[in-house]
């Protein structure tokens, strides 16, 4: 019985890209969307540069790294699903030099109001890796698909530490405006070589408009279970994580008796850890080829169970925050590679069923980081502890339904 992916290749040919192309079309796909990946949180460890430059305070141009989430949000739901029928070469080239042009325009800005634009759209247009993930799985051998899917991943993980890291550092050296730049650069450049090296679609013109795929996401999703079950199961895994790591600078610079009082350069090192991820993917996709989803994400959800009272442990000792830094990446991208897997290959829509997946894990984060702020406000970490635990623990009861491989 064929599966859903090849039900979908048959419905869109493609004429295969040969040669070099070919070779190295998934080493390029992971690279753009390493670089993509990291457009949506450029501006965070730019912030105390950008607020010197327009004579403000780190603190009163915060939201503009929180526009880029609505951003990507937004890009998510209108442009993610065009990829089951929009020829793709089109389509990232296009969104690419999008966000390129958005990024310059964020340079050339003299005030937080057209920087916060420019970064809407930036972020809104840079949903490229969504669009490759699905093309990625329908392409990849059946026993080694999950691998596929991992290398995409690492590339992203890679992409958002980069942008953390890489990025304040860059900023420190040339200045914000220099980074964005070079952002533009390395996007445009990329984003326009990957659509050159993929593989022609010959697809029947596209009927509806262009809200049409975010119409079918709650049908998709209802007649889909195992669909159902990722986008829960993920959404509990990446709150945990949320609720964790964005609240962890509060407890890492905090002066007073609840914090270590580092400063924010030194805080903004654990960014690294991140870098467990890329190196966690490609054993995880190997896993869930051999064991199935199913175990992996059971296996990723004990590790991530395991490291909650490690974080709690992690606010009287740092090496125990140290330890728990590596486990919650370690859990998140093992859920990531099976969960996304999964819901790329349960239906006959993978760039459909990929975006209610993506949204689903945006939305549980988004919620929990906003519950673990308020909790470490009034409880403190031990309060940060519970909401990941909670999170956990509803993303997993929730589906207790046994998991068809």
């Amino acid at each position: 019985m064929p599966t859903a992916v090849t039900a979908q290749q048959a419905r869109t040919p493609t004429r295969e890209p040969g040669g070099i192309a070919a070779r190295f079309l998934l080493p390029l796909i992971a690279l753009a969307t390493a670089v993509t990946a990291a457009n949506i949180y450029l501006a965070a460890p730019l912030l105390p540069l950008i607020a010197r430059d327009f004579g403000s305070t780190p603190s009163a141009v915060a939201w503009v790294a929180s526009v880029a989430q609505f951003g990507y949000a937004a890009g998510l739901l209108v442009f993610a699903p065009l990829g089951d029928t929009v020829n793709r070469r089109r389509l990232v080239a296009v969104l690419s030099l999008v966000t390129a042009a958005a990024l310059v325009a964020g340079a050339m800005s003299a005030g937080t109001t057209a920087l916060a634009a420019a970064v809407l759209i930036a972020s809104a247009a840079t949903v490229v890796p969504q669009l490759l993930v699905p093309l990625v799985a329908q392409r990849a051998p059946a026993d080694r698909r999950a691998r596929h899917v991992a290398a995409v991943i690492a590339g992203l993980f890679t992409g958002i530490v980069a942008a953390r890291v890489l990025g304040g550092l860059a900023g420190q050296a040339f200045g914000w405006r220099a980074v964005f730049v070079g952002a533009a650069v390395l996007t445009a450049a990329l984003g326009l070589l990957t659509a050159y090296a993929l593989p022609v679609e010959h697809r029947a013109a596209r009927t509806g408009s262009l809200f049409s795929g975010l119409a079918a996401l709650p049908s998709v999703v209802r007649r889909s279970p195992d669909l159902w079950r990722a986008c829960v199961r993920q959404a509990g895994m990446y709150g945990a994580w949320s609720a964790l790591w964005t609240s962890l600078a509060l407890l890492l610079t905090a002066e007073d008796a609840t914090g270590y009082g580092l400063t924010t350069a030194t805080a903004g090192l654990f960014g690294l850890f991140g870098l467990a991820a890329s190196m966690v993917a490609p054993l995880a996709g190997g896993f869930v080829d051999r064991f199935g989803a199913a175990k992996v994400v059971r296996s990723a959800y004990l590790l991530a169970a395991a490291s909650v009272p490690l974080f709690w442990l992690g606010g009287h000792v740092l090496w125990a925050l140290f330890v728990a830094a590596i486990a919650v990446h370690a859990a998140l991208v093992a859920s990531h590679v099976a969960n996304q897997t999964l819901a790329l290959t349960t239906t006959s829509t993978p760039a459909t069923a990929n975006t209610a997946y993506v949204v689903a894990g945006f939305a549980g984060g988004a919620i929990a980081s906003a519950l673990a702020g308020s909790a470490f406000t009034h409880f403190g970490w031990g309060g940060v502890c519970a909401v990941a635990g909670v999170w956990l623990v509803l993303g997993w009861a929730t589906t207790t339904t046994a998991v068809r491989r």
